[in-house]
């Protein structure tokens, strides 16, 4: 059964250099019906990011090429990828660590050991913000195209009162 907030096509990337660890949180999602995309390093994730467009993010910090920060901080600035949500998902536990995290465009934060219950719990909360954000751009999409004038909208069509 699915939870009203998310769907069984939510797609999630996990990015992490660490197979094992990789392994570990797709094993916690599995039986949750997503499709589970794999990054190895922030180069390969910013690209898969673009490309997949996925539902959501979890993002390991210690990272080859780019590290979890660089990645979150691009995607952040990136207009195709801003709304992602990106779960950081490390073995950084300092303070400091979270604020740079939140500050490079976290959305939220976990530590290793990753408890199963705590990932599928923040996971789901991210997925429906995800969804809730999907669902007001098309209304909103869908108020801007029906707030034009009717002649906007009508293009050839005289405005009722003009000769």
């Amino acid at each position: 059964m699915t939870d009203a907030g998310s769907t069984s096509s939510d797609r999630i990337l996990i990015a992490d250099d660490n197979q094992q660890n990789r392994e570990l949180l797709e094993a916690y999602l599995a039986d949750e019906g997503h499709d589970i995309l794999m990054a190895t390093d922030g180069v390969e994730t910013i690209d898969m990011a673009v490309a997949e467009q996925p539902d959501l993010i979890l993002l390991d910090i210690m990272m080859p090429k780019l590290s979890g920060y660089e990645v979150c901080q691009q995607l952040k600035q990136d207009e195709r990828t801003r709304d992602i949500p990106v779960l950081m998902v490390t073995a950084l536990k300092e303070m400091g660590d979270i604020e740079r995290a939140v500050s490079a465009g976290a959305d939220d934060f976990l530590t290793k050991p990753v408890h199963r219950i705590e990932l599928k719990t923040r996971v789901r909360s991210l997925l429906r913000v995800r969804h809730l954000t999907n669902e007001r751009d098309r209304l909103l999409a869908y108020l801007a195209e029906v707030e034009q004038p009717p002649a906007s909208r009508q293009s050839g069509t005289p405005q009722s009162g003009t000769p």
